[in-house]
Formats: structure tokens, sequence, C-alpha cells
């Protein structure tokens, strides 16, 4: 089994393999009780977030980690992951911007993940 960083790290490597955009990583175990981590991630297309979605779940059940909920894989939007520790975020790019997760978790620092990133 994973720690909440470790599964967090892996979940970045798997959506940067998928070419995710602008992938974030906020550490809101101090901002509130709902997870440790969320990764936000942003999608070119409805198709992209759901292969982004399979491929984040895939890696990390190879891992022995399996999702507690997955939401809004039918919406497109906007698709949630959560495992509990650490929930995954996946976005088109106007959804994100309308949401603005950054902004309302602004007290959660960020996570420098640039080491796991290709682009």
């Amino acid at each position: 089994m994973l720690n909440s960083l470790e599964m967090a790290r892996e979940a970045v490597l798997a959506l940067d393999a998928k070419k995710g955009t602008d992938i974030r990583v906020l550490t809101i175990g101090d901002v509130t009780v709902v997870a440790d981590y969320f990764i936000i991630c942003t999608a070119g297309s409805t198709t992209q977030i759901k292969t982004l979605s399979d491929e984040v779940q895939r890696v990390l059940s190879e891992q022995g980690e399996e999702p507690l909920h997955v939401e809004g894989y039918r919406s497109g939007g906007w698709l949630l992951v959560d495992y509990g520790c650490i929930v995954v975020h996946l976005f088109l790019k106007e959804t994100r911007e309308f949401y603005n997760l950054e902004r309302l978790w602004s007290d959660a620092p960020e996570v420098d993940v640039s080491d796991l990133i290709t682009e």
C-alpha cells in the first residue's frame, strides 16, 4: 500500500503519461479533513478526461489502491476520482476556470511536481 504522497505522485505520472496539462497538487490535509491532497488536471476533451481517469485508476489499481468513488463520468466537464486520501479532479479548461479550485483552496500549499512532468 502506498502513502498519500506516493499515491499523488503516481497519479501525476499517470496524468502526464496521457498528456494531461496544467497538473497541480495541493496539500489540503492541514486545511480540511476531506483528503491529504487534491490533484487538479486539465484535459482537452471529454474523451481525454475519461482516458486520464482510466489511466490513474489503472496505475493505482496495480499498486493495490482502488477508488472509493468516481463522480461525473457521464457529465463530461469535470470528473472526480476519490481515493480518500487523494482526490483527482479532471477538468475541461473552461470548467476548470469556472470552478477555480486553486483559488478556493488558496490556503493549501502546492506540491512541486515539476520533476514528474515531461512537458
